[in-house]
């Protein structure tokens, strides 16, 4: 949520920030004429009980005749203070929608874009491998192996399931477990295992709520939504409460699977275990001082690509144009991995700074020193990385001519000792 009051003082500078985003500057005129609406009627709400409270003190000194003439003008005063309180509540209401409904401002030095193919390449690790045989898909060498089967997903939830068996679960296991160690014992993470459902106001306070509502999945019984990444819980753990300054920042990380509506890419990538309605995902949460905030997300960029350095998988860093920024981010880095089979970089990371954004929301400050007024903090988050996108280049990366997948060494403490999969 954005701070009314900028809005307020700097309406045209805040338009054409969030025009830069694809924001139509109506929206911002509709929000700025809400809030002078219900700020010009909550005044002359305060002005007639003011009126009403003074003519009660006064009833006492007044004829019989007066008296009742000045009953009844306080009745008529009554219902039309009833009447006010009733188009406050409708504008109160009206307000907070339109608040929630305005997406984050883009840091000044993000790139204005009109899509992705706006956003800029950063820099990369790493040479593609010069294979001397066609490289397969990972559905192939998945099939092959016998460690993705495809079929009894789909038998069992339907499209866009799968099961992973065997070696291919195990490999999966181990590229979660690599990845919270990293973050716990070298980038200095608490590890967290939240619920994997939260509610409305949850859900509200990191902006996925109502912007997403289409994407989420519902419990149609409880006020439950199953999250669409460990973001939610991490960064709403503090919800309206004041940290102190001696405990930031907090860096948070988890492992949850994740729930996500895959309707905005109906058509694509319908081959593989590229896109799915559920998937596992390790992230991570920073809530900082906003002075530190651009330096935490370098150095979160830099969390993630550790990753993709020791599984030695070529990667990219691609800095996110204000087109393709989320709801909720103010600056964006993707993490890309290559995966020759399919001949694609895959995003496996999007590292965001959410400035103060989602931290209004949650109502989440911090004092900066002791006796001062407590501020709101900053918040980033990151994938650590995301599945199944990086066990895709895993395979991809390090298979064999003969269809078999050599364990990258950094995984191979986590797999009892298997250095290769190979065919039964």
């Amino acid at each position: 949520m954005l701070d009314i009051r900028l809005i307020r003082e700097r309406t045209e500078w805040v338009k054409g920030e969030l025009a830069r985003a694809g924001v139509d500057p109506a929206e911002i005129d509709r929000l700025v004429a809400t809030d002078a609406a219900r700020r010009k009627l909550q005044a002359r709400l305060d002005e007639m009980r003011a009126r009403r409270t003074r003519e009660s003190k006064e009833l006492g000194r007044l004829g019989p005749e007066a008296r009742e003439g000045r009953r009844a003008e306080m009745r008529a005063l009554g219902d039309e203070i009833a009447a006010g309180e009733r188009e406050l509540t409708a504008l109160e209401e009206k307000f907070r929608d339109e608040m929630l409904a305005l997406r984050n401002l883009p840091r000044a030095d993000v790139p204005t874009g009109s899509s992705e193919a706006d956003n800029q390449i950063v820099r990369g690790e790493g040479e593609p491998r010069q294979f001397d045989f066609a490289p397969k898909p990972h559905w192939e060498l998945g099939e092959n192996l016998g460690i993705i089967d495809f079929e009894r997903g789909v038998k069992l939830a339907g499209t866009r399931f799968y099961v992973l068996m065997g070696l291919g679960a195990r490999l999966e296991r181990a590229l979660i477990s690599f990845m919270l160690d990293l973050k716990t014992n070298e980038q200095g993470y608490l590890e967290i295992a939240p619920p994997l459902m939260v509610n409305t106001a949850t859900a509200t306070s990191t902006g996925h709520l109502p912007k997403n509502a289409d994407t989420m999945y519902r419990d149609i019984e409880e006020d439950f939504w199953f999250i669409p990444t460990a973001e939610l819980p991490l960064t709403s753990m503090y919800r309206d409460e004041v940290l102190e300054a001696e405990r930031l920042p907090v860096y948070l990380t988890a492992y949850t699977p994740c729930f996500r509506r895959e309707k905005m890419s109906a058509g694509r990538d319908v081959r593989g275990i590229k896109r799915g309605h559920q998937f596992d995902k390790v992230e991570m949460v920073k809530l900082v001082r906003p002075e530190t905030s651009d330096a935490e997300l370098d150095q979160l960029v830099e969390n993630a690509c550790e990753v993709c350095r020791r599984l030695e998988i070529p990667f990219r860093v691609v800095r996110l144009c204000t087109a393709d920024l989320s709801f909720a981010s103010a600056a964006t880095f993707d993490i890309e991995m290559w995966a020759p089979g399919i001949g694609e970089w895959l995003e496996v990371s999007s590292c965001s700074n959410c400035t103060d954004f989602q931290m209004r929301r949650a109502n989440l400050r911090y004092r900066p020193a002791k006796g001062a007024k407590a501020e709101f903090l900053h918040a980033l988050n990151g994938s650590g990385l995301g599945l199944p996108r990086t066990l895709i280049a895993v395979l991809e990366n390090y298979q064999q001519a003969d269809g078999s997948i050599v364990i990258p060494d950094v995984l191979r403490p986590y797999m009892s000792g298997v250095e290769v999969i190979k065919a039964a």
